[in-house]
């Protein structure tokens, strides 16, 4: 029997193509792919299609759309070897880190991908792009298991865990980066995988969580920000959770007003991570005086998680209905292998 693909279109660029008749951009038809992509017949696969009922551009990607396609692989995960989601490319590093929280024990390749250039122009990266997510997602171990059993985004020449990637350019058709983790595989002529970098093909039960909490907000610092500004945001009502995105090794401002509003957030029950703003490095709670106090007032550091990541992990943490205790003890843990122990 052929090994089955199901293709989960969204939105996004690279579900365009010229109209014949009129030369305009319509979406393309995915249940008839190969009409677009002939080179698809040539992997010997059978490729099905499911398309949201209005594509979506990828800036207006909410919460609800992360559980719709999380209840798409749900329903299908014992029908399908592997998952292609094609998405829009300026929120795929949340989609594909909020898919990857939501999978727990993913046995099978779930990989996003989309194009900088709509699939029907002539210099297109849509196509490559296409053909290689589809090839990835069949590929096997020899022993049958699934060569890259995790969330992942493949995306010109590299295939990158879903949760340590983020978008790096709009201009080019290298358009995202894992600047903290190696690529699961490299392309090129032929396919090079990482495999020390794949995680391992799980030993529990699939399960999917689809209850997201999206009360957590984010404060930016940046040097003079003003304690009416820090003040709104810790007050913003329903806050249950901050990514708060500091300087270089985790460090912030020491002045008093500032730690004490902090300090007072944390009383009132609010979660506070510490995600620096640098895209090279890792947060190192007490390394200078100007992140020790975060130690004692009880920020969790998020060592080297990105920020796409940091969001939402704690938006699904939340959703799950876990304790406070219990959110912070998962948060100092890798679960799908989002920070570097």
């Amino acid at each position: 029997m052929k090994t089955r693909i199901l293709l989960i279109y969204t939105g996004g660029t690279i579900g365009m193509a010229y109209d014949r008749l009129t030369n305009a951009l319509i979406p393309v038809d995915f249940h008839h792919i190969d009409d677009q992509i002939p080179e698809l017949k040539r992997l010997n696969l059978e490729i099905d299609c499911y398309s949201f009922d209005v594509p979506i551009d990828s800036s207006n990607i909410s919460t609800e759309h992360w559980v719709e396609i999380a209840t798409v692989i749900e329903e299908n995960y014992y029908s399908y070897e592997g998952f292609v989601i094609l998405h829009g490319s300026d929120t795929m590093a949340f989609s594909a880190s909020a898919l990857s929280f939501m999978l727990e024990n993913l046995g099978k390749p779930v990989v996003f991908t989309g194009s900088q250039l709509p699939i029907g122009q002539i210099r297109t990266d849509g196509k490559e792009n296409l053909i290689t997510a589809v090839e990835i997602a069949a590929l096997k171990n020899d022993d049958g298991t699934p060569k890259v059993p995790e969330v992942c985004i493949l995306f010109e020449d590299g295939l990158y865990r879903g949760n340590r990637t983020h978008k790096k350019n709009a201009e080019y058709f290298e358009a995202f980066d894992s600047p903290n983790y190696r690529p699961l595989a490299k392309v090129g002529i032929g396919i090079n995988f990482n495999q020390s970098q794949i995680l391992k093909y799980p030993d529990k039960a699939f399960q999917v969580h689809k209850e997201l909490d999206p009360n957590v907000h984010v404060l930016h610092l940046y040097p003079g920000i003003r304690p009416q500004a820090v003040e709104a945001i810790l007050k913003t009502t329903n806050l249950k959770a901050l990514v708060l995105l500091t300087y270089g090794a985790g460090n912030a401002t020491t002045d008093v007003w500032f730690l004490e509003m902090l300090n007072a957030a944390i009383e009132n029950g609010i979660i506070i991570l510490n995600v620096t703003q640098c895209e090279i490095g890792s947060v190192k709670q007490g390394l200078y005086e100007t992140s020790s106090a975060f130690n004692r007032l009880g920020v969790i550091g998020g060592n080297d998680i990105t920020f796409e990541a940091a969001i939402t992990k704690l938006m699904v943490l939340l959703g799950c209905g876990f304790s406070r205790e219990e959110i912070i003890e998962y948060l100092k843990i890798s679960l799908r292998g989002e920070f570097t122990l």
